[in-house]
């Protein structure tokens, strides 16, 4: 046996069927999410599929001499998870230029970080903060402010997006982004300005973010060696929390073939840890017909393998049919008579067989969609067995969910409630979040569901975060949104994250589900999902996550046993440094660690104190206390 070799279980000369095992796992708690057997103890894998399920006594002759033996010591096992909606193509060709900011707790730590890295990053590169965090979560409750950012950075140009609202540039990014005070306003957006007409570092979605995506292009980007490092990297930091698979949403910016380069190489050289599913979405407005026309006549949705391939157009098929969802600014009013050129789009995919997914966040325009579904079916031309779906759907009503069932759609849900949850409520009212998306009506109608992300320029890719919304209905700052009726159980969340995003693909034959035959995808996770506190599922990693049978994270006592990747690179890259998701203690902590964390808040409150101080909010000097129970 080649790794961590236990007791009870020895090499046999011969297995059933004339072949042993690859890699056996023994002594879990792993739950298959297969009716037939809900759980198992042990699992044997060879040429990347499972082979076997059962207890350690049923496995046992399946290991030979050269059998990968690896003891999960007792801990639970979930299948591979697979988020029905990333942006994990792009994503991958910059995370290693991009400091990250998710998990960090304070904005007085998010700021030091940021300082740090100007002190490594070379001149005529920028520092870039992608999304990924919300105010919320930092114990200040506030975002940095343009001052704040040229005080940590004063010379390297630094940009940091905030959900889908805004982007703060320090003074140095202003002028490397070209900005001037003759610089006009774009369609949709705001550069936010001083009293004297320079820009002043603040640009806003008002509500299109094509303001904050243009100008992050601007920034210097990787040459293609280092976009495939930092794809793999990106990958191997999806592992760490247990994601085998995912399936691409495509995106603006991102444009098919150059953009997908780097994954075909991957693919091409067996080096993917992630399987991925992707998607084609016309990136210039008033070509969105051709680029289809194009794509149809070349190639066939399902073509490609396991680990790459084509899942169909979208989530935008025309720009005009696209919502904003900036929940800080009223829902925008879509073009009228875009339903024309919307209809040319949905009847060429159609004929094609060619699925799709549609970016719509608000019921209005998921009622206009859906009347030109309605006309072509009415005509025998849709669905015509191709799957579809709707994304994110915040604000879809009962009468929408049902005509979606009646039409054999889907729905991708993703929780950027999670991040943008106060400003929804805030504007829409606690009643309308309180079911934004309605999951469990979406569930009752039977509809397909998928669980997801949409990371990373909103939400976190950490998938923990997203299953622990769907569970308790928080934010990240732990505000609740969702009563208790809307809540999903936790087996209920792990499928739409496992089996859901498999059925987005067509793939649920071979994912989501551990049992024999299918592929040999699965995390050993270092707290049990289905046990802990709530409050502790999004401090959840994967400390061993297979895909393929192949090991592709391994952390904690299996350190080591991963595939070897190169180096992260460039050496000044902030994930050299800092790592990706950055990881708290779970609110479940010893009492000394308690302690320490309660230092860290009183100093972020003090900080706090002081800068509303220094904005004449507060007085300079705090308040003297006459408490005669504490007097001398």
């Amino acid at each position: 046996m080649t790794s961590m070799p236990v007791g009870g279980i020895t090499p046999a000369h011969s297995a059933p069927d004339g072949g042993h095992a690859e890699l056996v796992l023994r002594n879990g708690k792993i739950h298959t999410q297969d009716p037939a057997r809900p759980s198992a103890t042990a699992l044997a894998v060879r040429d990347g599929r499972i082979t076997a399920l059962g207890d350690d006594g049923d496995i046992a002759g399946l290991v030979g001499p050269a059998t990968r033996v690896v003891d999960a010591l007792g801990r639970r096992v979930v299948p591979g998870l697979n988020d029905s909606h990333l942006h994990v193509i792009r994503g991958g060709l910059n995370y290693v230029l991009e400091l990250r900011w998710d998990g960090v707790t304070s904005l007085r730590r998010a700021l030091a970080m940021l300082r740090e890295q100007a002190g490594r990053t070379p001149k005529g590169q920028w520092i870039r903060v992608v999304g990924s965090w919300s105010a919320d979560q930092f114990a200040e409750r506030r975002m940095p402010t343009p001052t704040e950012l040229t005080a940590a950075a004063p010379d390297t140009p630094v940009f940091v997006l905030h959900l889908y609202q805004s982007a703060i540039l320090n003074r140095a990014a202003v002028r490397a982004a070209g900005f001037t005070r003759d610089s006009p306003d774009p369609q949709g957006g705001q550069i936010v300005r001083h009293r004297d007409g320079p820009p002043n570092g603040l640009l806003l979605a008002a509500p299109s973010v094509l303001i904050l995506y243009s100008t992050l292009a601007e920034a210097p980007a990787l040459d293609p060696a280092e976009r495939k490092t930092s794809t793999r990297h990106f990958l191997r930091e999806l592992n760490r929390f247990g994601l085998t698979s995912a399936v691409d949403a495509a995106g603006g910016f991102q444009s098919f073939p150059e953009n997908y380069a780097t994954v075909t190489e991957l693919a091409r050289d067996g080096e993917l840890s992630v399987r991925i599913g992707y998607h084609l979405f016309p990136q210039i407005a008033g070509q969105e017909l051709a680029d289809l026309r194009r794509w149809t006549a070349t190639v066939r949705p399902g073509d490609g393998d396991a680990w790459l391939k084509l899942n169909g157009a979208g989530e935008n098929l025309t720009w005009a049919a696209a919502d904003f969802e900036n929940f800080s600014e009223p829902r925008p009013e879509l073009a009228t008579g875009y339903e024309t050129e919307f209809e040319q789009a949905v009847r060429l995919l159609t004929e094609h067989g060619w699925g799709f997914r549609l970016h719509a966040t608000y019921d209005e325009t998921i009622r206009r969609d859906l009347a030109v579904f309605d006309k072509l079916a009415a005509d025998g031309l849709f669905p015509a067995g191709n799957r579809w779906l709707f994304d994110h759907a915040e604000t879809v009503s009962e009468q929408s969910l049902e005509r979606v069932a009646e039409l054999g759609g889907g729905i991708c849900v993703q929780n950027r409630m999670s991040f943008q949850g106060r400003a929804f409520a805030e504007r829409y009212g606690a009643q309308a979040a309180a079911a934004a998306p309605p999951v469990t009506a979406m569930l009752r109608l039977g509809i397909p569901v998928g669980a997801g992300t949409d990371a990373t320029r909103v939400s976190s890719y950490n998938p923990w975060v997203a299953l622990h919304w769907l569970v308790t209905g928080r934010t990240v700052g732990g505000l609740a949104l969702r009563p208790g009726d809307e809540l999903l159980s936790r087996e209920q969340a792990l499928e739409l994250y496992t089996v859901g995003g498999a059925r987005v693909t067509g793939e649920a034959a071979d994912k989501g589900v551990l049992a024999e035959g299918r592929f040999a995808d699965f995390a050993v996770l270092s707290q049990d999902y289905l046990m802990v506190p709530a409050a502790d599922i999004p401090y959840i990693e994967s400390v061993l996550t297979v895909a393929g049978g192949r090991i592709v994270h391994a952390a904690d006592t299996y350190e080591g046993l991963d595939e070897e990747i190169p180096p992260v690179s460039p050496a000044w890259s902030p994930v050299a440094h800092y790592g990706g998701y950055q990881t708290a203690p779970p609110p479940a902590v010893p009492g000394a660690r308690q302690a320490d964390l309660l230092a860290e808040a009183a100093a972020e409150s003090e900080e706090h104190r002081r800068w509303r101080a220094a904005r004449g909010d507060v007085p300079a000097q705090p308040a003297q206390m006459n408490d005669p129970c504490f007097g001398p």
